[in-house]
């Protein structure tokens, strides 16, 4: 709502009793930048502390060692934050572009983008290394406190009015029931909390045509932090924009020059950060795909039950509750009088349409870039939050009277009855919600009332205004102690933090102590302490887990063996030797978990490995290899598999496929279990081909429980021990349902052959082997040829050079990096990779800058030279 101009006469005493904007009005009043600055700060406070002593209580990291799933070690983003660490200090493998840490090599500047871009992350290098997951919290935290502040100011650009009170609703949008449910175990989404205000002061701006040069610098803030929740917050403001510009009495000319305006605003912006989006996209292009999840929404009467504040269900839902206050304020607009029924149908609309557009599958869609989300489909929730708050200080801006306060409160209590009434819900999950909305709406009514009561009188509204302070803290309080606690109910808590961080200094050590990089890698081997354990122990194992996981990874690590889920979104490292030794691993943790006199939880095992970079003189064997063993094999440059033939001796008879695929049937209690027996060598290692097979295997009276599901989870090459003496192998499985076991289902590997492979690798390898930040350059032995192949899975983004001669990309060389020598041969070879997109992204930039620069430049010649300047 514009605000109103005071002149003087009857006239003008009559459009301000009706907030009637006059036609060519500011859109805001003259700010007050210190009183305006004291209040977002008190806003910062007020929710940063409520959200602190919510912790608090509840005993999580800082304020305790109960180890949870958020803000710990068993959050997924700690890692990416100890990798910036490491990059940072000169310590890490690889830098902006590459990550030599994980997967045995990727990308990576996609995700810094995505991760790492929200600029409380930068906090990192200033924490030591084995504080890292502090800077974790604080960039949840601060994000609360800086969106709070922000949102404080743009309340006031919306309608003028007492910031402090401004401020009030302003911790209710900080502590949004999706900040805590969604922002703070992600917390580069928290920096959607900043993106909200900020892009719509931007708007605002623009709106006014004020600030060409600052307002695009605003949105490419908001973008930079993070574009996957800025893309929401700029739709957001874009909706606000074309209510406030349709209450606006401007003529349609000056109208839809204004949303133009906002328009080049936002254009501009977002051309500046043209980088972001572009490596962005294409990592997620290239990234290994997640099959299509039906999108599930709860139906209408369980959605509004998420408006009430202190409530969280099993399922996902639209987590857009902003405390008792807020709620209150924006269900009492509707029946308030002296608010234009325009403006009242404008911003009811509003929140009816957007709501509706978070339901309607195509624009939920649109809401998250395009593409289903894998998920929660309500991530958008916080930008109706701040929708919600906006109208919130609409009615508030107007003290609204007792009878449109209980108008409002009795559609709460419609949305009370429908929680009870809802499927969603167990008893438990209403334990708090129920006193929370008594006492709060109680508090809130009574808070409202007595400040419009107190107008005129300063001493009295300090008061009231203090108590209503104190309300909100409190509700701030119990909105996210209450969040936290029933999260709990639904997500199983790791070990507790003091004993992960003990075990994570050891393994991190040990890793440290063997490491030879670029000689050979370390491993933090199947030991899982959080994901993406090589970032968060600085070694180079397989480990990896991102959306942006490259498809070229997920399939030639599924295909030499190595385990993945999600699809491939998340990779992990070798269970066997021979994948061990072609991916030039020479020492690794292994579990030991079970072992309870072992403090570290793990034991360090060492083997011989081939050179990062090997020379083959034969071509691939590409489609004629079709298993992980033959393949291995080619890699290894011998033959170090024998695959044993199964004969079935037991239980409900298998079908052996022409392909060579195994479908064993499923058995219940009380039934034969199928039985198989084969031979191989006398103290050769057996591994199980186990693909993507769902059940327990029995070798040789080891036995392991498989937990393969086709197309998300498959589950590697593990291993069964060593054939003893009599060189039998015998094993069973056992499934509920009928499995398939992909052809060639157990390899027997004979070490000393192994010994021998990794021996002559060395001979014939590179006599000078150098890796830099996103590239590498070896000597070869004189007049090379055949293959170089480079022990790392990602292709698409390098460039090679071989005796400096032309530019030429890698190829596929059973799934690793080969780059051809050529007939005559080589001698050496160089590498370096460019992440797509960036060069495109640079242009971009280029573009915004002119877009930015141009219009003041223009401005600036026309004022300095007569020649340029319009005739009168």
């Amino acid at each position: 709502m514009e605000r109103t101009v005071h002149t003087t006469g009857p006239s003008a005493e009559r459009r301000a009793q009706r907030d009637v904007p006059v036609v060519g009005a500011p859109a805001t009043p003259p700010v007050r930048p210190g009183r305006e600055l004291q209040a977002g700060l008190f806003a910062a406070v007020l929710a940063m502390g409520a959200y602190c002593v919510a912790m608090g209580l509840r005993g999580t990291y800082p304020f305790g060692d109960r180890g949870r799933a958020i803000n710990d070690l068993g959050n997924q983003f700690v890692p990416f934050h100890a990798h910036l660490w490491d990059l940072f200090h000169g310590k890490g493998g690889g830098d902006l572009f590459y990550n030599w840490n994980s997967a045995f090599g990727v990308p990576y500047l996609g995700d810094f983008f995505t991760y790492l871009a929200n600029p409380f992350s930068w906090l990192t290098p200033l924490f030591p290394r084995d504080a890292v997951n502090m800077p974790v919290f604080l960039t949840t935290l601060l994000s609360i406190g800086l969106g709070s502040a922000l949102m404080t100011h743009w309340l006031g650009r919306v309608r003028p009015g007492s910031p402090w009170l401004r401020a009030l609703l302003a911790v209710g949008f900080g502590l949004c029931s999706w900040a805590v449910n969604e922002g703070s175990p992600d917390p580069m989404w928290s920096w959607g909390l900043v993106s909200v205000p900020l892009i719509g002061i931007a708007v605002d701006w623009a709106l006014q045509g004020r600030h060409w040069v600052l307002g695009p610098l605003l949105v490419a803030v908001g973008w930079f932090g993070n574009f996957y929740t800025a893309a929401m917050a700029t739709f957001a403001a874009g909706l606000v924009a074309l209510v406030r510009v349709y209450l606006r009495e401007d003529a349609l000319r000056a109208k839809l020059f204004s949303l133009l305006r906002a328009a080049a605003t936002i254009a501009v912006g977002v051309a500046l950060v043209a980088p972001v989006l572009l490596v962005s996209y294409e990592s997620s292009k290239l990234a290994s795909p997640m099959p299509p999840a039906p999108i599930r929404l709860p139906s209408f009467v369980d959605q509004v039950a998420w408006l009430l504040p202190a409530v969280r269900y099993q399922f996902a839902g639209p987590d857009t509750a902003v405390g008792m206050l807020a709620l209150l304020l924006c269900l009492s607009f509707p029946f308030m009088r002296r608010v234009p029924a325009r403006e009242r149908i404008a911003w009811t609309a509003l929140l009816v349409v957007t709501w509706a557009s978070m339901i309607f599958q195509p624009t939920l869609i649109l809401w998250h870039g395009g593409a289903a989300p894998n998920g929660s489909p309500f991530r958008e929730a916080f930008v109706y939050s701040a929708m919600l708050v906006t109208v919130a200080w609409l009615a508030l801006s107007r003290r609204p009277a007792l009878k449109e306060l209980l108008g409002g409160a009795a559609l709460i209590v419609v949305i009370v009855l429908c929680a009870l009434f809802g499927t969603v819900h167990t008893p438990g999950e209403l334990g708090y919600m129920l006193p929370t909305v008594v006492v709060g709406g109680l508090l809130a009514i009574a808070g409202v009332e007595a400040l419009r009561r107190s107008r005129g009188r300063v001493r009295a509204t300090r008061v009231v205004g203090a108590a209503l302070a104190l309300t909100v803290f409190a509700g701030g309080v119990v909105q996210v102690y209450s969040l936290d606690a029933l999260r709990d109910r639904h997500r199983p808590f790791f070990a507790p933090k003091t004993t992960v961080d003990a075990q994570t200094r050891a393994a991190r050590a040990a890793l440290a102590a063997t490491d030879h990089w670029p000689v050979s890698r370390t491993d933090p081997g199947p030991h899982y302490f959080a994901d993406n354990d090589s970032q968060l122990l600085n070694g180079q194992g397989g480990d990896y887990y991102s959306s942006y996981v490259p498809a070229e990874t997920a399939v030639a690590m599924g295909r030499l063996g190595l385990m993945y889920t999600m699809a491939g979104r998340h990779v992990f490292s070798p269970d066997d030797p021979a994948s061990r030794a072609v991916f030039g691993v020479t020492s690794y943790l292994q579990d030991a978990s079970s072992d309870p006199s072992n403090a570290n939880g793990f034991v360090q095992q060492h083997q011989t490995a081939s050179p990062l970079l090997t020379v083959h003189r034969d071509a691939p064997a590409g489609a004629k290899a079709t298993t992980p063993f033959q393949r291995l094999d080619d890699l290894l440059g011998a033959t170090v598999w024998e695959v044993p033939k199964l004969t079935q001796t037991s239980g409900a008879p298998a079908e052996f496929r022409p392909n060579g695929e195994l479908v064993v049937p499923g058995t219940t209690k009380g039934q034969s279990v199928p039985t198989f027996t084969a031979s191989c060598p006398v103290g050769s290692e057996v591994h199980v081909n186990s693909g993507f097979v769902n059940g327990t295997v029995t070798v040789n009276g080891t036995s392991a429980t498989l937990l393969g599901s086709y197309p998300l989870t498959k589950y590697g090459l593990p291993g069964f021990g060593k054939v003893g003496a009599d060189g039998k192998v015998t094993l069973t499985f056992r499934s509920p349902r009928p499995q398939t076991f992909l052809a060639e289902q157990v390899g027997c590997l004979d070490l000393a052959k192994l010994d021998a492979a990794v021996a002559a690798q060395h001979a014939s390898g590179p006599t000078a082997f150098q890796v830099s930040g996103h590239g590498f350059s070896a000597r070869l032995p004189q007049a090379s040829t055949g293959y170089a192949v480079f022990a790392s899975t990602v292709r698409t983004g390098w460039s090679c050079s071989v005796d400096g001669g032309p530019a030429l990309s890698p190829v596929d060389y059973d799934g690793l990096f080969g780059i051809p020598l050529g007939p005559s041969g080589a001698n050496s070879l160089s590498c370096t990779y460019t992440p797509p997109g960036v060069r495109t992204g640079a242009v971009g930039t280029g573009i915004g800058l002119m877009g930015l620069l141009v219009p003041p430049g223009y401005l600036w010649v026309r004022r300095r030279f007569p020649l340029f300047r319009p005739r009168a």
